[in-house]
């Protein structure tokens, strides 16, 4: 049950206009400031239409009364022109807690997005270059919105759109043919790879020749050379083993892996049509398309020496994903500083005549921060993923132990690395995506601040009160959840019953955050609850609905973290 949008729908019914829409009373509707002030407040200023306030409130308090859905409220307030709702609280627990023990992990599921398609490309690393710490952006909000759509109903499409193709391939076969090895590239293939391409851009700096060899090399393999495909392809090979290991770490998975080479025999139509609609202009050799904005530069397709740019290739998987999988959305998950770049590729396609364009949606995101340093792949001067991870697991299994609860835990490894490994995760999408995030490890893996480890131990609490129950032969299966009508109960019930929204608005902003700050707020609830109510020591019918609700809300919190990618443990 979605307590607001019941209220919105018994307002509708009551109402003497019948015009109302649903988004209207929405819109309408507040909490107010005080608790005593009610539950939900109607300011009845805009219903009025000519007559008092004071006398509509009245007429719809008393209609409302005398229907069918006068059990839902305790009381009605008639305050001024407010209409003041108190619910009822037993109706609304009982519902509710039911409801989520019915339907465990669908509980809160919607069937909006039925026989709608989403594509969400995610993560997107480039070939032969390190997973590191700023990849995590992408992999970890891709897959919180895959997820987060999924639950919704729509029909996810997940796209790993590799980055493997381009200039800088041009320098990696240079970079190889000077300095490279094929056995030790097969021993350690990303490291060694960055290796020589770190070097490439040193000497570069003193022989700035390299960097038209380095075209030479890109425009050989768009052309299909035999030798640098070969190096190329296996580049491409020891690249995606090296990633495959990361995202089974992370628990993350992709239906294609279509990266920027797939879409290399597609370009020529896109230049074709462009042409035929005469939207390319040459500018010092390159063939671009302009904009009527005069602040939008122009979008480069073809480089003076005919190669094609990754705007070029941008276009041309847009144009292949609707014609393959017609969505209904298109979404790049990338950082914001490439918002230029998408709002010049959408540009190029409504230009082009495809009014889908307006579907297609770049989801951006801040920078990852060190308190002392700043990453450049160029540089070598990178925090690889694996060792961040690494690093938070062998914390998170010194903490246990250092707490004394790692004789409880029947797997002490797999626990710290679910908490580990979800600690990051959950940091990464605490706060609204576009804010840069500042690494700190300490603060991911405190148990009592805002973080993974705090939600996975409500959790984890929640579960071990029922555990205790179930020891003591304590049957909650058909407990009276109608008792659950004290103020702690009461108000947890009101925030579980949110999911579905916070779900939605999750969607509606594409800001997996909003599923993360509902899974805190659950938490907050549930310990204030927890703390102020010795639960088994309840009398024996309060008792079970009480444990009822645990149940329930250990639910809700294992899906709130499911959504966003983070496992929970039984035991912490």
């Amino acid at each position: 049950m979605d307590i607001k949008n019941k209220l919105t729908e018994i307002i509708i019914k009551n109402a003497s206009e019948k015009t109302l829409t649903e988004e209207f009373v929405q819109g309408l509707i507040s909490v107010p400031p005080e608790e005593k002030l009610g539950d939900f407040s109607l300011p009845c200023f805009r219903l009025a239409k000519g007559r008092k306030p004071v006398e509509v409130a009245e007429e719809l308090k008393n209609s409302i009364a005398a229907s069918e859905d006068a059990d839902f409220f305790s009381e009605i307030k008639v305050v001024g022109p407010y209409l003041n709702f108190y619910l009822n609280r037993s109706k609304i627990s009982g519902t509710v807690v039911a409801e989520i023990l019915k339907d465990r992990e669908n509980y809160g599921r919607l069937k909006e997005g039925e026989g709608k398609k989403i594509i969400v490309e995610y993560s997107s690393p480039n070939i032969a270059k390190p997973f590191h710490i700023g990849h995590l952006c992408s992999t970890a909000i891709g897959n919180s919105l895959s997820r987060i759509y999924d639950f919704l109903g729509y029909d996810v499409v997940r796209i790993n759109h590799i980055g493997d193709w381009g200039t800088q391939f041009g320098k990696l076969i240079s970079a190889y043919k000077r300095w490279g090895n094929r056995e030790t590239v097969e021993k350690d293939p990303i490291n060694e790879l960055l290796k020589i391409y770190v070097k490439f851009h040193a000497e570069a700096k003193e022989h700035p020749e390299l960097e038209d060899e380095a075209r030479r090399n890109f425009k050989l393999l768009e052309e299909g050379d035999s030798e640098v495909t070969a190096l190329w392809k296996f580049f491409v090979e020891v690249s995606l083993k090296e990633f495959n290991r990361m995202y089974k770490l992370l628990g993350i998975s992709f239906d294609s892996y279509a990266g920027e080479s797939f879409y290399s025999d597609k370009m020529p139509e896109i230049v074709a049509i462009l042409r035929e609609k005469s939207l390319l202009e040459e500018s010092d050799g390159a063939q671009v398309v302009r904009f009527e904005d005069p602040n939008m530069p122009p979008c480069i397709i073809l480089k003076s020496d005919g190669s094609t740019i990754y705007a070029t290739r941008d276009i041309a998987a847009a144009l292949y994903r609707k014609r393959h999988y017609d969505f209904y959305k298109n979404i790049y998950v990338v950082g914001t500083p490439q918002a230029l770049h998408f709002k010049q590729v959408f540009g190029v396609l409504k230009k082009m005549g495809y009014e889908w364009a307006d579907d297609c949606v770049h989801v951006g995101f801040g920078y990852v921060r060190f308190p002392d340093r700043v990453l450049s792949t160029r540089n070598g001067d990178v925090v690889l993923l694996e060792d961040v991870i690494n690093e938070s697991v062998a914390k998170t299994k010194e903490i246990i132990i250092e707490n004394g609860t790692a004789g409880q835990i029947e797997n002490l490894d797999e626990a710290a690395n679910i908490i580990g490994i979800g600690a990051v995760l959950f940091e990464f999408q605490k706060n609204g995506r576009e804010r840069d995030i500042v690494f700190e490890l300490s603060k991911m893996l405190d148990f009592e601040g805002e973080s993974g480890p705090y939600v996975q131990y409500s959790y984890a609490r929640g579960r071990s009160v029922l555990r205790k129950a179930n020891e003591l032969g304590i049957d909650y299966k058909n407990a009276n959840l109608k008792l659950l009508t004290e103020d702690q109960e009461y108000q947890l019930v009101k925030i579980l019953q949110k999911m579905s929204q916070q779900v939605l608005d999750s969607a509606s902003k594409n800001e997996p955050y909003i599923v993360t700050r509902y899974a805190i707020e659950i938490c907050k609830a549930f310990n204030k609850f927890y703390n102020s109510t010795n639960v088994l020591k309840s009398e024996p019918d309060v008792r079970a609905a009480r444990l009822a609700l645990i149940d329930a809300t250990t639910s809700c919190i294992k899906e709130t973290l499911n959504l966003i990618g983070v496992g929970v443990v039984e035991k912490m």
